[in-house]
């Protein structure tokens, strides 16, 4: 029997006709007829002044770096768990990351932690969706407007979740999407930037054509195109984009899967949660999530590895997640923490993600039962 694997990309079968059908058009570089249908699905979808896909969402944190006017010695906001990308994009720039702490129901960045880490140099604040659940979106945007500060969404994870009935990514000033092989509608590698604020659109389409006033160009704004500002080649092809249109056109489907899914493993663990045997995820009520993961938090990282040694043996590949940015090499050099960083440190070495992928629809029995076996032979241990 072949292992379960952790995860495993899904196409709705139009992915490769699409791709063919940009070939015969003649169109294979960006900006073709398949980034525009995927433009538009995404500000139908969720409301954004402006979308623009890129290349991957570290690309659209770039260019969201670059839209803010972040420059050396600026202080950003984050949550220190989180991908590298997050800081990154603005270490670039030159700007300093401030790590605070998470919460422990959601491992989001936690709110009431954020004001107290403003200082004369803070420019950003960036939250982070984990697993497709909101951040506490309201108390950060008030932070913001007391402080002049710019909000800037990283929800890789998000698409398709809500806060409040608003979709994520298009709460703060510019938001950030992943299409990555690993995410829920996929293109192998992209992103796309959600321009919340008008007044950042045109250059936003400026930074991302490298600088030019392309755009303008071909909407006939003006008689040239020429270097105009700082930018970089964001725009993915028309092969990434004609499969991620196969996926879009079918994200209500694959979304109402996943759900049923992660409802399926939220009902199947809560007899061991009540037994103390693991935690299951929190979903706060005013957030409506796209089951992006399923993750559960075990005693420690000693019990986490032999669970995941154990359902290796037993043909499935369970997997942890982040290595906390403040205690990277990376983190240590370009960033700094602002207080404890005590439920980050924890709840990074208990969090197991389980597999979730369409199609794990009839084995997904087999990984329950190779938990429930490695956590027997964890507490026996």
């Amino acid at each position: 029997m072949n292992p379960i694997p952790f995860n495993k990309p899904f196409m709705t079968g139009r992915e490769l006709w699409y791709i063919a059908q940009a070939h015969t058009n003649g169109h294979l570089s960006g900006d073709g007829q398949f980034t525009k249908k995927c433009h538009a699905w995404l500000e139908q979808h969720t409301g954004t002044h402006r979308a623009l896909l890129t290349h991957s969402c570290t690309a659209a944190l770039e260019m969201a770096a670059l839209l803010a006017g972040v420059q050396a010695g600026d202080e950003i906001i984050m949550p220190s768990y989180t991908f590298v990308s997050t800081a990154n994009a603005f270490v670039m720039r030159g700007a300093v990351p401030v790590f605070v702490d998470i919460r422990p129901d959601t491992l989001n960045i936690d709110e009431h932690k954020i004001e107290a880490a403003i200082t004369a140099r803070t420019k950003v604040i960036l939250p982070v969706h984990y697993a497709g659940v909101a951040c506490e979106m309201d108390t950060i945007m008030d932070i913001a407007a007391r402080h002049g500060l710019i909000v800037i969404e990283d929800a890789a994870q998000g698409i398709m979740s809500h806060y409040k009935g608003r979709p994520l990514g298009t709460i703060g000033h510019l938001g950030a999407y992943s299409f990555h092989e690993t995410k829920n509608i996929i293109a192998g590698e992209g992103g796309a930037l959600l321009v919340n604020d008008p007044q950042l659109a045109e250059r936003a389409e400026i930074i991302r054509e490298k600088g030019t006033n392309r755009s303008l160009f071909f909407r006939g704004q003006v008689d040239k195109y020429t270097w105009v500002d700082v930018g970089s080649s964001y725009l993915p092809g028309e092969v990434i984009a004609a499969f991620l249109w196969a996926q879009m056109e079918e994200a209500q489907a694959i979304t109402a899967r996943r759900l049923a899914l992660w409802q399926r493993y939220h009902a199947a663990l809560a007899s061991l949660e009540h037994d103390g045997l693991l935690r299951r995820p929190v979903v706060p009520q005013d957030c409506s999530h796209n089951a992006h993961m399923y993750y559960i938090l075990l005693d420690s990282l000693e019990q986490r590895g032999a669970v995941i040694a154990s359902m290796k043996r037993q043909g499935v590949n369970a997997v942890f997640h982040y290595v906390p940015l403040h205690s990277a090499p990376a983190g240590r050099l370009h960033a700094r923490s602002c207080g404890s960083m005590e439920h980050t440190d924890a709840l990074s070495d208990r969090l197991l993600r389980l597999p979730l992928w369409l199609g794990l629809e009839e084995q997904q029995d087999q990984v329950l039962a190779a938990l429930h076996t490695a956590l027997l032979e964890s507490r026996a241990a």
